[in-house]
């Protein structure tokens, strides 16, 4: 049949090839190693799933991983690394895929997107994550620390560059389980405010401020980011611009720009695209994101950030990646959801647990691979031109490193 002679001619170019360490295991018992030492092995069950094979990349190769129309052996990294070369090889560059711009991005379709993926089970996320449920990039500042401790260190890098007072009042926009709020108020003496739109998120992290009797300083609400009002010393947006949207990246800073206090400053934490075009990750892995893990979220480039920033009376006073962050922060994740795969599977499912695993490898790829990259801006008023919380240098940010 067609789909077969497709098939097999894709395997001679591949052979043909040298270094890709793939076994593929067919239906009818053939087997064919494309190397002499295969590290990942690809079964297929049926002819019909050779559709995924023919002209691949990351986004049906990921579709059929999910959806179990193939089953795939060996290390989750490797099995990513082996995708990636696989749909590299057969597409090239050609697999790079610009995104769909102008979503709209109301309320009641960020909420449902932010459910999708929030709201699986703080069971589950409680299996990868640090003991402070922080879901978003550590901060390492040497090679022996561990994931719980990058953490509170990226925690601490924050409210550093926040130069926040005893008294002050903070804003955590999408907050997440509650960690940088209540670190804050432990720490800082602030007083701190938490929305997010996924309730599990809200419940959890109500019940650590109860439970660390904090409740007369910190609290979260459910909000979205546009229904905020009132004024803050210090507002903290971390890993949640993603899914703003690039053309409302405008009207969110200007909101932002509203609710600071005149000598107040701004921490915006969040993924770019190194992709001047905003094509955000090549060869179909960021259609897969799109479909599987974030609906709705876009990725701008780090230029268009700061251009958006400005635009809306914002001085950037300082940027910092932290993209090999990231890819160490991804990997770890990756590597102790693998390690949890099957309690994984018992509370989400094994369909959501391939979504994960494949994410946060792909993840650790691309953050390493330099597809996409992470930046903390710092941002105070740009009508506030005596800078009185801004010291003359970045010493303050990171004195107190070790």
């Amino acid at each position: 049949m067609l789909l077969q002679r497709r098939f097999d001619s894709l395997v001679d170019r591949l052979a043909a090839q040298t270094g890709l360490p793939l076994r593929l295991q067919l239906w009818n018992g053939r087997r064919v190693d494309l190397s002499p030492s295969p590290t990942v092995t690809i079964s297929v069950p049926r002819p019909s799933a050779l559709r995924y094979l023919v002209n691949p990349d990351l986004e049906k190769l990921g579709e059929a991983f999910v959806e179990g129309d193939i089953q795939v052996e060996g290390p989750i990294h490797e099995v990513f690394r082996v995708g990636e070369r696989l749909a590299r090889q057969v597409a090239g560059d050609a697999g790079a895929q610009r995104r769909a711009r102008g979503r709209q991005h109301t309320r009641a379709r960020d909420r449902r997107a932010i459910e999708y993926h929030y709201d699986v089970s703080n069971d589950f996320y409680a299996l990868f994550l640090d003991r402070s449920m922080v879901y978003s990039c550590a901060y390492y500042p040497n090679e022996s620390v561990s994931l719980d401790q990058a953490q509170e260190a990226k925690l601490d890098h924050i409210l550093r560059k926040l130069a926040l007072r005893p008294g002050d009042r903070l804003l955590d926009i999408g907050c997440g389980w509650g960690a940088l709020v209540m670190r804050a108020v432990q720490r800082h003496g602030v007083q701190a405010t938490g929305v997010t739109l996924s309730s599990r998120q809200l419940e959890y992290a109500r019940g650590r401020i109860r439970a660390a009797g904090l409740g007369d300083r910190c609290r979260v609400e459910l909000c979205d980011y546009r229904d905020l009002e009132g004024e803050y010393d210090g507002i903290a947006s971390v890993g949640m611009f993603e899914h703003v949207g690039l053309q409302h990246l405008p009207e969110y800073f200007a909101k932002i720009r509203s609710l600071l206090a005149a000598d107040g400053r701004v921490l915006n934490h969040g993924i770019t695209t190194s992709d001047t075009e905003a094509r955000w990750m090549p060869l179909g892995a960021g259609a897969f994101i799109d479909r599987y893990v974030f609906p709705e979220g876009e990725l701008p480039h780090v230029s268009q950030v700061l251009h958006d920033m400005s635009g809306a009376g914002l001085e950037v006073v300082d940027v910092e990646s932290l993209r090999r962050h990231y890819a160490r922060t991804c990997r770890e994740w990756a590597d102790r959801l693998e390690a949890a795969r099957g309690r994984a599977q018992a509370i989400a499912g094994g369909r959501r647990t391939r979504i994960w695993q494949i994410y946060l490898a792909g993840c650790a790829y691309g953050f390493a691979e330099g597809w996409i990259n992470l930046y903390q801006v710092l941002a105070g008023r740009a009508d506030n031109t005596r800078g009185e919380r801004m010291p003359m240098t970045r010493d303050y940010m990171y004195g107190a490193v070790r």
